[in-house]
C-alpha cells in the first residue's frame, strides 16, 4: 500500500516537475522533487522496496525528459543506495543529517554527472555554472524541509493505519436467485 501511494506521488512529482514547474523563471531554478523523494525512500523504506521506487521513478523520469536513456534511473539508485548506507544503523537523530545530506548529495551527483557527460559527449554539454548548481542546491535543501514534514506524516498515517479485511458473511441462501 506504502509502494503504491508513493509511486502516485512519484507520478504527480514528475508531471509536475516536467510541465508545471517549467514555466517558473530560469533565474529562480527548478527544485527536483524527484530527488527529493528519492532521499526520503532511502531514509523510510526498505532496501527492496526503495530500489524499485527508485528505478521506476527514475526510468519514468528518462521517458520524459532525458536525453542520454538510464541516466535518471542510474543517477536515482546512487543516491538511493549511498542514503541508504550512510544512515542505516546511525546513532544521530535524523533530523540533524538528513537535510544538509540530501543537499550534499545533489551537489555530489550533479558534479559527478557533468563529469561524465563531460567525458561521453563534450560537445553536447553546456557550460559548467558553480553559481547555477549551487543555487539549485540551495533551492533544494530549502524545499527538502517541507516535503519531508509532508512525507513523513503521510508515511507516518499509513505505517499505523490499520488495514482491516472485510469478512464476508454468508446471510444464508443466494441472494441473487429469485
Amino acid at each position: 500500500m506504502r509502494v503504491t501511494i508513493f509511486l502516485l506521488i512519484g507520478i504527480f512529482l514528475i508531471v509536475m516537475q516536467t510541465t508545471i514547474l517549467q514555466v517558473l523563471p530560469a533565474w529562480f531554478g527548478f527544485p527536483d522533487f524527484v530527488f527529493i523523494l528519492i532521499a526520503f525512500l532511502a531514509f523510510r523504506f526498505d532496501w527492496l522496496s526503495g530500489c524499485l521506487l527508485a528505478f521506476m521513478l527514475g526510468w519514468m523520469m528518462d521517458v520524459v525528459s532525458s536525453i542520454y536513456l538510464g541516466m535518471f534511473v542510474v543517477k536515482y539508485l546512487i543516491v538511493f543506495f549511498v542514503l541508504n548506507m550512510l544512515t542505516q544503523n546511525s546513532p544521530v537523530k535524523e533530523a540533524a543529517y538528513q537535510v544538509p545530506l540530501v543537499g550534499i548529495s545533489y551537489f555530489l551527483i550533479q558534479c559527478g554527472f557533468y563529469a561524465a557527460l563531460t567525458l561521453a559527449a563534450a560537445d553536447l554539454v553546456s557550460p559548467w555554472s558553480w553559481h547555477r548548481v549551487g543555487r539549485e542546491t540551495i533551492i533544494l535543501m530549502i524545499v527538502t524541509v517541507p516535503c519531508f514534514l509532508l512525507f513523513n506524516n503521510l508515511y507516518e498515517y499509513l505505517l499505523n493505519r490499520r488495514v482491516v479485511p472485510r469478512v464476508i458473511r454468508k446471510k444464508g441462501g443466494n441472494r441473487f436467485r429469485p
